[in-house]
């Protein structure tokens, strides 16, 4: 017979734990029981019941020990399902012998002891089946066969007394029997409630490092695809920009000859068709940039008309192409950002309105907002559902576009835009409301107009004519487009591939400037080309790096070197401004103007 069932008691889990509470308090109430039963002793013991008397305590102790070697016995096995029903029985067993012996005092020293003795004996009764309660309420059969025998006994020999002055005692005891009934169903109650509880939150926990691990786990599957996917473009970027690079020197270097009228044309489209191609690379860079961490904000006071104007200027003819409206609002407000990085926020952003908008039109205005302005870009396209305005900031993400035509770009723009805003402190946002169109707001801080600078002197005006270059570059490709422009402008070339190959000849004669692929064969890079040659040549000569490679990694230990970066595909206007740039004020001792021809200068 299952003994849990009988009791209805509670299931294997909850009983286990019901059963290790009441276990647990026997060894605290050992000390007490045995001080109790030795004053009762003490103080009611005579000639009449000291037999009887002695007997009881004797029994009380030995049962008190029992109970207690019993409760570790149990408690050190870990209570195996296999004996809960053992447990249980040894349980009853043991509060019905208890609440007998307990009630039994009554019996043997109420009617030898005087008023004292009888009111000690009544307190004592009492006394202890209060203390049951919290004791054995856990397991609430154990409590109720106890209390219920120790004052049964007790109202019995009271009613046995005969005598009437013991009635209202007997009542009082029964109401006092009912009313512990009645406060260890709620203190069980509790009890079974509060370990319910814990098993809940034990498996809420549980769950919670489940769903933990899962998150991590997917966290890292997550970054290891990203890293994976950032390693690839990289790669193929690098790949990719190496003979697009090149492709643009022969194309500069083939603009310098005489072409006809029919050359020349097949000549620009080939530049337009290179050109397009580079801009793509470069959103390709320009987001593993942003994710390589390696832009550094150059913050400043600016007017914010200026670049309004030339992104009109170079944007709204597009528009026109299309047969839409391109409008911006003027406005005087001054601001704080880095002009670059605002530019190419703004471009894209304008760039995206255009794209995606087919009817209707583009509109670029400002407003202030406390201290910052707004700058918002509005557009009549096709609009964005609720549930991608915030995924159309995500890298390739592009809606209507699922032939993924290259006119309509990479779905790098809002990407850049939004990493680059994040760099820069400000806030985009987007509102959009489907077939009718969105709009885009940056916000930026409001800051005093800056004093209006000089303009510099243009390019035109310095001239490279002399400069001995070393070039350094592992690909005979961009090595023969690379010479011939540098000697149209004026230079004095030789090339390597290699850093043995180029300390030979800087052993030959010391070049003024220094121009390196980043990436080299062998695992080798352009900064430890140029530190060689530095070393070699004693002398911090001036240097430029340029590279294919988009990686953060490499991104990260180029900039890391100090020295100046260029990405490939590089415009020949770029490398000439860079190269005037870090030469400074620099004129080789050998520089004859007049045995050369006249040199281009890019436009």
């Amino acid at each position: 017979m299952n003994i849990k069932k009988l009791l209805g008691l509670a299931e294997d889990r909850v009983l286990v734990e019901q059963l290790r509470l009441l276990l647990a308090n026997f060894g605290s109430s050992a000390v007490p029981v045995f001080m109790l039963a030795t004053l009762i002793l003490w103080a009611l013991s005579n000639d009449g019941n000291k037999i009887y008397l002695t007997m009881w305590w004797g029994l009380v102790i030995a049962s008190e020990i029992y109970s207690y070697r019993m409760a570790r016995h149990y408690l050190d096995s870990g209570l195996p399902a296999n004996k809960i029903n053992l447990v249980v029985k040894n349980l009853i067993l043991v509060n019905i012998v208890d609440g007998v012996l307990w009630g039994s005092l009554a019996w043997i020293a109420l009617d030898s002891t005087g008023l004292a003795g009888s009111i000690l004996i009544i307190s004592v009764m009492g006394g202890v089946a209060a203390a049951a309660l919290p004791l054995l309420s856990p397991v609430l059969p154990a409590f109720i066969i106890f209390v219920t025998l120790e004052l049964t006994l007790v109202v019995i020999k009271l009613w046995m007394t005969g005598d009437p002055t013991y009635t209202p005692l007997g009542i009082a005891i029964v109401v006092y029997l009912v009313t512990l009934l009645l406060q260890s169903l709620n203190s069980a109650h509790a009890a079974r409630a509060a370990i319910e509880l814990r098993f809940e939150n034990t498996k809420l926990l549980d769950q919670l490092r489940i769903e933990k691990k899962n998150a991590e786990f997917s966290q890292l599957e997550a970054e290891q695809s990203n890293k994976a996917k950032s390693k690839f473009l990289a790669a193929a970027s690098h790949d990719l920009r190496q003979p697009i690079h090149a492709q643009g020197l022969f194309l500069e270097a083939l603009s310098l000859t005489q072409l006809t009228p029919h050359q020349t044309e097949l000549l620009n489209h080939s530049r337009a068709a290179s050109e397009a191609t580079g801009e793509l690379l470069n959103a390709l860079l320009d987001f593993s940039r942003i994710e390589a961490g390696v832009i550094e904000p150059q913050m400043q006071a600016m007017l914010l008309q200026p670049l309004l104007h030339k992104i009109e200027n170079e944007l709204a003819p597009q528009a026109d192409t299309k047969n839409i409206v391109y409008r911006s609002r003027e406005t005087q407000f001054a601001i704080r950002s880095d002009p670059m990085l605002l530019e190419l926020i703004l471009r894209n952003l304008v760039s995206n309105a255009i794209r995606y908008t087919q009817r209707g039109g583009v509109f670029i205005g400002c407003r202030q907002r406390g201290n910052t302005a707004v700058i918002e870009i509005w557009d009549t396209g096709m609009g964005i559902p609720l549930e991608h305005q915030q995924e159309v900031f995500r890298e390739f993400h592009q809606l209507g576009n699922p032939e993924r035509d290259r006119n309509k770009g990479l779905g790098l723009g809002l990407a850049i835009a939004s990493g680059l805003a994040r760099t820069l402190g400000h806030h985009l946002t987007v509102s959009s409301t489907p077939q009718r169109g969105s709009v885009f707001r940056l916000t930026v801080p409001i800051a005093i107009a800056p004093a209006i600078r000089k303009n510099p002197l243009a390019l035109s005006k310095t001239h490279l004519v002399g400069v001995r270059v070393l070039v350094i570059d592992d690909d005979e490709v961009v090595r023969t487009g690379m010479l011939p422009l540098l000697r149209n402008w004026g230079c004095e070339c030789v090339a390597a591939e290699s850093i043995e190959q180029a300390l030979a000849l800087v052993a030959t004669q010391a070049p003024d400037v220094i121009i390196s692929d980043y990436r080299l064969r062998e695992q080798r890079t352009g900064v430890e080309a140029i530190l060689a040659v530095r070393a070699f040549a004693r002398c911090n000569l001036p240097a430029l790096l340029i590279t294919g490679d988009t990686s953060p990694e490499r991104l990260r230990e180029a900039k890391g070197s100090g020295i100046p970066l260029l990405h490939k595909p590089v415009s020949t206007r770029e490398l000439y401004q860079k190269l005037v740039e870090i030469l400074g004020d620099f004129k080789p001792a050998q520089a004859v103007t007049t045995s050369l021809t006249p040199q281009v200068v890019p436009e």
